[in-house]
């Protein structure tokens, strides 16, 4: 019998770890060390303790034939279209809380816009409309809020507005609920109250297209993906709220969200 002393066969095991047969784990490349950690966004989910990381937020324009009209469209002609805001655009507020939302700079016309949030727990491409709400988690109540005149003023000079739109807590949001226990929002009361007094008053059955359809639209141009959610249009009847004001919006079937219009800090 040949005797393998102790120094060889602590030399072959070092060989056996450092060649083809390395476990795999023992393989992996470690990953590249950020310079600075990044927040990630995140909205809570009624009865998890799980959160739900948002990726981007998506939001549909003119989705009301009477909000069309108020802002100069014909929505008996134009096809839907879309601007995104970024993802810590997200201000969520508690239910049963009314939460301080700081008036942004630059505007002196700043709009409520009150609107059914959808969330994707899947995603993909040119997605069917048939299949679209297999991707939906849940639903929440949300407010695109908007800097109008600067909007406005952007669109005039016929250049992109997303300065009227996509800036810090522009996206006040409630938490999600899953769609396990509310089911798929197509028809119910949306309601939104300024101090009190009832300003947009519509259907969700009056969008003009549904949430479906809107997934699948947007799926035609993006890779859609887990944590993405769309806000899907507000009704007629927009305007503007100034530091004092408190909103309270309502969807039938999801707690209400309510904000209170702040002085920005500093």
């Amino acid at each position: 019998m040949r005797m393998i002393d102790r120094r060889t066969a602590l030399a072959a095991a070092a060989g056996t770890l450092t060649g083809a047969a390395m476990p795999a784990a023992a393989q992996t490349t470690a990953l590249p060390k950020t310079l600075f950690p990044v927040t990630q966004s995140v909205v809570p989910v009624v009865g998890s303790e799980q959160v739900f990381p948002v990726r981007r937020i998506y939001c549909i324009g003119r989705n009301y034939a009477a909000h069309a009209r108020e802002m100069g469209s014909d929505p008996t002609r134009e096809p839907p279209f879309f601007f995104q805001k970024p993802a810590d655009a997200v201000q969520v507020v508690p239910v049963g809380t009314v939460g301080d939302h700081p008036y942004p700079t630059l505007t002196k016309n700043y709009h409520y816009e009150l609107e059914l949030v959808a969330v994707l727990k899947a995603g993909g491409r040119r997605i069917p409309k048939e299949r679209a709400l297999d991707h939906v988690y849940g639903y929440a109540v949300g407010l695109d809020m908007t800097r109008r005149d600067l909007q406005r003023g952007m669109g005039d000079q016929k250049k992109p507005w997303e300065i009227g739109k996509s800036f810090d807590h522009s996206a006040p949001i409630g938490p999600i609920h899953p769609v396990e226990t509310v089911g798929h929002l197509a028809k119910g009361r949306i309601q939104l109250q300024v101090n009190g007094q009832v300003k947009q008053d519509s259907d969700l059955s009056n969008m003009i297209w549904s949430v479906a359809e809107q997934i699948a639209n947007l799926s035609e141009a993006f890779e859609l993906k887990p944590g993405d959610i769309i806000y899907s249009g507000t009704p007629e009847n927009v305007g503007p709220v100034v530091p004092g004001d408190v909103l309270l919006g309502r969807i039938e079937g999801l707690p209400d969200l309510s904000i209170r219009i702040v002085q920005q800090a500093g």
